[in-house]
């Protein structure tokens, strides 16, 4: 009996080491792809602020100054009567240089077709107003929509948009700095995956 037992104990121990030799390669692989993504993004990210410095120089000592900037990419679509679109970034903490990888996804309703593509960079000149996005997240209505159009004054940020104080936003689009905001219906959140 005691050997029928130690038997099955040595089946059960090979069955476990297969499953787990099996099963290292798949998470090295996704650690891999994992690791490309990350690298895309801080990639993209160099190349969106190294695009917005050449069109707006201040914005480079804005942004070492700001508690923290965010940067994002997106591809959007509409068709008809509805749209959306969605898209990958990052936040980056000046202070202690802690990335967080984010998405964005926008939906928007209205009469229309077109593609199109833009990049985002926010400024957060203050810690809580950071943190604020990169823990909760932010949505961006139509109203605030709006309120942004409003906002964008003053020499420090000339060509950004104000969503709220101390919160500027760039848009950059192929043809460089739009001065109309576009990314009306977008929500802001932590990507699960990447973090």
């Amino acid at each position: 009996m005691e050997r029928n037992g130690f038997f099955v104990i040595k089946i059960a121990m090979a069955i476990l080491f297969g499953m787990a030799v099996a099963i290292l390669p798949l998470q090295a692989e996704d650690k891999e792809k994992i690791d490309q993504k990350k690298a895309d993004i801080s990639k993209m990210a160099e190349e969106t602020l190294a695009s917005l410095y050449k069109t707006k120089p201040s914005t480079k000592q804005n942004i070492a100054d700001a508690a923290g900037y965010a940067v994002f990419s997106s591809f959007g679509m509409k068709l008809k009567l509805v749209g959306g679109g969605s898209g990958k970034g990052m936040a980056v903490d000046n202070k202690t240089k802690q990335e967080t990888f984010m998405k964005m996804a926008e939906l928007q309703a209205g009469l229309g077709f077109g593609v199109k593509k833009f990049r985002l960079i926010w400024i957060f000149e203050k810690q809580d107003d950071l943190n604020k996005f990169i823990n909760t997240g932010v949505e961006l209505t139509g109203q605030t929509t709006a309120a942004a159009k409003a906002g964008g004054e003053g020499k420090a940020f000339a060509g950004a948009i104000s969503i709220s104080p101390g919160v500027w936003l760039y848009q950059l689009t192929d043809e460089g700095l739009a001065l109309d905001f576009t990314a009306k219906g977008t929500k802001y959140f932590k990507d699960k995956t990447l973090n």
